[in-house]
This record gives structure tokens, sequence and C-alpha cells, in this order.
């Protein structure tokens, strides 16, 4: 069976590369799944998402992935965040830390958009854990 190509890169480093047989990934128009001889597409990360690399033989690589671009052609994924890291990566203690400093502060301010900004964040970086959230 034919394979992807993939690279998830960050401004800081390169996240993860390697070969997969399907990237599910969340854009701004929804979710994608992307396998073997998919179309050519180029699309929008969403904030705090959540990225899922399959591999066959081997447990899904998962990624918080804040904001960037995603871009398919040839069998190749190429994964530009502005920010990602890796589940293994994640100190579940801080993000649960970081989620609850920023709840605490959308609630006391509605209108907080970097307080619910890194919550979605947080949530996002404890899912790519495994955690529930």
């Amino acid at each position: 069976m034919a394979k992807l190509r993939v690279g998830v890169v960050s401004p800081e480093r390169e996240i993860w590369s390697g070969e997969a047989d399907m990237v599910i990934a969340k854009t701004v128009d929804g979710e994608i799944g992307i396998m073997p001889q998919h179309a050519p597409v180029l699309g929008v990360l969403v904030e705090g998402g959540v990225l899922r690399v399959k591999r066959e033989g081997e447990s899904d690589l998962v990624a918080a992935v804040h904001g960037g671009f995603i871009s398919v052609a040839d069998d190749e994924v190429s994964v530009l965040a502005e920010a990602a890291e890796l589940g293994s990566e994640v100190d579940v203690a801080a993000a649960r830390d970081a989620l609850d400093r920023a709840q605490a502060s959308v609630e006391a301010n509605q209108d907080d958009a970097d307080a619910a900004l890194e919550a979605k964040r947080a949530r996002a970086r404890l899912r790519a854990a495994g955690e529930e959230v």
C-alpha cells in the first residue's frame, strides 16, 4: 500500500517527519482525513487543534497544533504550525495548571481573548497527551 511522506514543523524546530498511512487534522473548514492519492489541498489549521498521524504497526502520533497550514500534494503532507508539541512531550500537570488559570481568567472577564486562547491551547495539549478534557 502507498504511504504518505509527512513533515510537521514549527518555527522553533522540526516536530516529526516520516511515513504514515493517514493524517487527520482540524482546519477552519472542518476536520480533514488525508490518505495516499489525496487530491492537492491547502488548509488553514485551527488554533488549539490536535493532529493525528496513523502509522501501520505503530501507535498513532498525536500532536497539539496551534494554527498554521497543512499542504497536501503528491502523497506529501506538510504541516507548518505556528506552534506544535507532541503529546508525548506534554507536561500534563503544567497544562492542567495553565487550563485552570485560563478558565479562571475567562470566568472573571468574559472578554479576555488571551485567556480564551490560552485555554484552547491547554485543552489541545491535554488531548494530545491522551487526557480527558
